[in-house]
């Protein structure tokens, strides 16, 4: 019989299972959530499989080292993570403004972690023990392992790995990671003299040898300082994250050498359908009842994830950095067996809310070439054209969610993570797109477009408009053939490097023409790890050296999201500043084309005969009534308001 009990979070539940100390003490930012999509549950539960004892330290009083020794000395070792997402974005806004929710913790409030957990946590072990063994992990270890510009401090900071003075730290999804790291401690072998593990990053003496070939040796004082060099690391850094193709990476600080392995290779389906078998009381720990509970999990309770890694690599999301390019997944038989757990949970009332991912309508690498060679260092699958090799095919995510549909308990199963609208569209049949539209659409159909212009949308590494003009077209087609009134709701982006007035200008004419009026507009937020983050800092595409336009001046940024909300009363002094600071004042006055009126309600000026690549995508169509505004614009006072949690972790 499975043991699904919480794993021990304080000393007398630790005595209750007849340990006198753990082998690993797992310390997170976040409150204790023992669900599969929570990372922490995740490596645990892998953990306890394997025979070693773990206990939890969630979210520990970190103003000084007591709450650190609340289990004792670990034989092996602490695993330390920030959680779920990186500290400072779960923290900060764009606008680097703190936030009133924290979505992660007791109750949703703030305060319960430090800004760089992953840092604070580790230098309080340090004072209580010492020596002990610590390992690093999680996504803020991940995406700032190299040295990395940091928004919120406005400079290159070092890796993590440096300023925490931990032993090791550990990239991507660390299930096979850290179970052979764990082995070899259990041997007796010094935490020091690990050093060809996979998947991990250490420091070591510049003399020292390294066990794989090594792609590059950088210098973080002058990465510090040199941005062109800064973009030439990270574009050597992002084409070694593949395990196959993928060599060690090497950075200089001063008298120490830090050692980036190669990748550990993924998980493939056997050992997926182990780690989501295990144990899970898919819920949070009884603590947190007092406060309410842990809002985090509302969004996950009844979802299943089905797969792993993405092959869309958009140059603003860190997935490619964290969890890699290469798909895996699960097997149907495995997300059934998930899918009848949660069926037998109290409060099910009947309804699948997602059966996703970090791409929903993935299933497996986007071509045979993958399995042999890995992902392509210089090419992505996606844009701006699809690979020749691409392979697009629904049909087994067609019977994976057609067997969840069959359970008897089961009324209706929803789709609601981000789905690759043009991976849809190149699909040479139309099942999967039917089913959607007539099963699997929870009113509302979230996508992710983020722009209409062909500069951004290069810089942001999406495909051409046009894809998107083509599969909202159809989308709206659909949904009269079964007689559904269903909404689309897309992505927008303001300011992503590349974007300028102009583009942000053009991005809102073609709103207007499509009468739609987006309730939520993200601004470009620059996290590390990603390709847009390198770009923002350095005015350079890392991916091929060449110069981009950065609005980092905050006024500007202003005048971009009041652009793609110029519909706003509150925002017209915003848009008429933006319209004449582009040379658009055409589009300032009375008539339809106009995005504003003119101050005091005045035309100011005849329509310009431009035409925006926007408007030209779709030009046979512009004077024509659109039978589907009226339905998108309600859609967008239906949304429910979207958290920047949910965005960072399972958007697009």
């Amino acid at each position: 019989m499975k043991d699904n009990r919480f794993l021990p979070v304080n000393a007398t539940e630790m005595r209750e299972r007849g340990w006198d100390a753990p082998d690993f003490v797992y310390v997170c930012g976040d409150a204790y959530v023992d669900h599969p999509t929570f990372g922490a549950a995740i490596i645990t539960r892998v953990l306890e499989a394997k025979g070693y004892r773990v206990a939890v330290l969630s979210q520990p009083d970190y103003k000084s080292c007591e709450d650190f020794k609340r289990f004792g000395r670990p034989r092996l070792g602490f695993l330390v993570s920030a959680g779920n997402i990186d500290s400072m974005v779960a923290h900060y806004t764009a606008a680097k403004k703190k936030r009133s929710n924290d979505y992660y913790s007791p109750g949703g409030k703030c305060g319960f972690r430090p800004d760089r957990p992953t840092i604070v946590y580790s230098n309080r072990i340090r004072e209580a023990y010492g020596d002990v063994p610590i390992i690093l992990g999680g996504l803020e270890a991940s995406l700032r392992r190299f040295a990395h510009y940091d928004y919120w401090d406005n400079k290159v900071r070092r890796s993590v790995l440096v300023d925490s003075r931990a032993d090791i730290l550990t990239y991507g999804m660390g299930e096979n990671i850290l179970i052979r790291i764990a082995e070899i401690l259990d041997k007796g072998v010094p935490v020091k003299k690990i050093r060809d593990v996979r998947g991990t990053v250490y420091l070591c003496s510049p003399e020292d040898k390294v066990n794989y070939p090594v792609a590059a040796t950088f210098d973080y004082n002058i990465l510090k300082e040199d941005k062109r060099a800064y973009a030439e690391a990270f574009g050597v850094q992002y084409k070694n994250q593949d395990s196959i193709n993928g060599q060690a990476i090497c950075e200089m600080y001063d008298n120490k050498m830090l050692v980036q392995n190669p990748p550990m290779p993924p998980l493939e389906r056997e050992e997926l359908d182990w780690v989501y078998s295990l144990p899970y009381a898919r819920t949070y720990h009884p603590m947190y009842e007092k406060d309410g509970g842990v809002p985090a999990i509302e969004e996950v309770r009844f979802s299943i994830t089905h797969n792993r890694g993405c092959f869309g690599a958009c140059n603003f999301c860190a997935l490619a950095f964290h969890q890699g390019r290469t798909v895996r997944s699960r097997s149907i038989e495995s997300c059934v067996r998930e899918a009848k757990l949660i069926t037998e949970m109290p409060d099910f009332k009947g309804y699948i809310h997602d059966v996703g991912g970090p791409t929903a309508n993935f299933r497996y690498p986007s071509c045979d070439k993958q399995l042999k060679d890995g992902v392509c260092p210089s090419r992505k699958c996606l844009a701006p054209t699809p690979c020749k090799n691409l392979k697009a095919d629904h049909t087994e995510y067609i019977r994976l969610i057609e067997e969840i549909e069959a359970l008897p308990k089961v009324k209706k199963v929803f789709i609601r993570s981000g789905i690759r609208f043009d991976y849809l569209m190149y699909d040479k049949s139309d099942a999967f797109f039917r089913k959607l539209v007539r099963d699997n659409v929870s009113g509302q159909l979230k996508v992710a477009p983020e722009h209409c212009s062909s500069g951004v949308l290069s810089c942001m590494g999406k495909p051409s408009f046009n894809i998107y003009e083509g599969f909202r077209k159809k989308y709206f087609e659909l949904c009269r053939e079964v007689g559904k009134e269903q909404y689309l709701v897309p992505y927008l982006m303001s300011s992503h490097p590349g974007s300028t007035l102009q583009d942000a200008v053009e991005l809102a004419v073609c709103l207007k023409r499509d009468n739609y009026a987006p309730e939520q507009v993200q601004d470009y937020y620059p996290t590390p790890g990603t390709a847009s983050t390198v770009m923002y800092y350095t005015g350079i595409n890392p991916m091929n050296m060449k110069k981009v336009y950065v609005a980092v001046d905050y006024r500007e940024k202003q005048l971009q999201r009041a652009l793609l909300q110029f519909n706003r009363p509150q925002n017209a002094p915003l848009v008429r500043e933006a319209l004449k600071a582009a040379g658009r004042e055409d589009l300032i006055g009375n008539t339809k084309e106009c995005l504003v009126r003119a101050e005091g309600g005045h035309h100011a000026s005849k329509p310009s005969q431009r035409n925006s690549n926007c408007n030209s995508v779709s030009k046979n169509n512009r004077n024509s009534k659109n039978p589907h505004s009226k339905k998108e614009r309600s859609s967008q006072n239906t949304a429910k308001k979207a958290t920047l949690n949910k965005k960072t972790s399972k958007r697009r």
